[in-house]
């Protein structure tokens, strides 16, 4: 008797039966992982751009290498050292052997963490609202094309008063598109962690940047931009 692991694993139904191939790839590893090396990415070229010594060499190794995962290595690394952040820096740095001084400088696991969370997020909404936008759109179609049917109306299961299948149709879309306005807002409401330490602080920034509290401003403004944020936790 063959059995697959994916046979003796733990899966979720939500990814197995309902989620999409692009909903599933938004939650994986792989995004997860590589979303971290281009918020590292996006921090050393900002740095550079503000006068840190760093090099275009070291940068487009970066680049080269941000989906080029060794997982196998990345386990190892994390059971070596039991911190999930340390051991993907260390992997990454494995592959970006010039680069490997700058990578997560200044930075701490919130930087990697939190915002790669905040994308997925995001990205999630961006993938969800232009397919309820489509049901929307058909559903307002059929309830067009059917708005002369007469169908019985129910209420606890029992029939009611007569309607028509347009009619009923409507109900649906108005639930939905408040559904489409509570999922707009919450896309829109999304802000950037951007470059801040676990406790909200900028001091190891500040380090980097020798005090100058305007390059350590100017950086969180980049590399919100970079992640493709309007804006961030320091806006407010």
């Amino acid at each position: 008797l063959n059995i697959m692991a994916s046979e003796t694993e733990y899966r979720s139904p939500l990814t197995s039966r309902y989620a999409s191939k692009e909903m599933s790839y938004n939650f994986s590893d792989q995004k997860k992982f590589s979303t971290w090396r281009r918020l590292w990415l996006y921090l050393a070229t900002a740095q550079k751009g503000l006068g840190l010594d760093i090099t275009d060499e070291q940068l487009d190794e970066m680049r080269t290498n941000v989906d080029v995962i060794d997982f196998q290595r990345a386990a190892s690394e994390e059971k070596r050292t039991r911190h999930d952040v340390m051991a993907h820096v260390h992997t990454f740095a494995a592959c970006c052997p010039k680069a490997a001084a700058i990578i997560h400088l200044g930075a701490t696991s919130c930087y990697v963490g939190d915002n790669t969370e905040l994308i997925v997020l995001r990205d999630a909404f961006k993938i969800l609202l232009p397919k309820l936008a489509r049901c929307l759109d058909r559903l307002a179609k059929f309830a067009d094309d059917y708005k002369s049917l007469p169908t019985l109306g129910y209420t606890h299961f029992q029939p009611a008063q007569l309607t028509t299948v347009g009619k009923r149709a409507c109900l649906w879309l108005s639930d939905l598109l408040m559904d489409l306005r509570n999922l707009d807002r919450a896309c829109n409401d999304l802000r950037f962690r951007g470059v801040k330490g676990t406790t909200g602080t900028q001091a190891s920034f500040l380090n980097v940047f020798a005090g100058d509290h305007g390059k350590v401003e100017e950086l969180d403004r980049l590399v919100t931009e970079m992640a493709g944020f309007s804006n961030n936790w320091s806006d407010i």
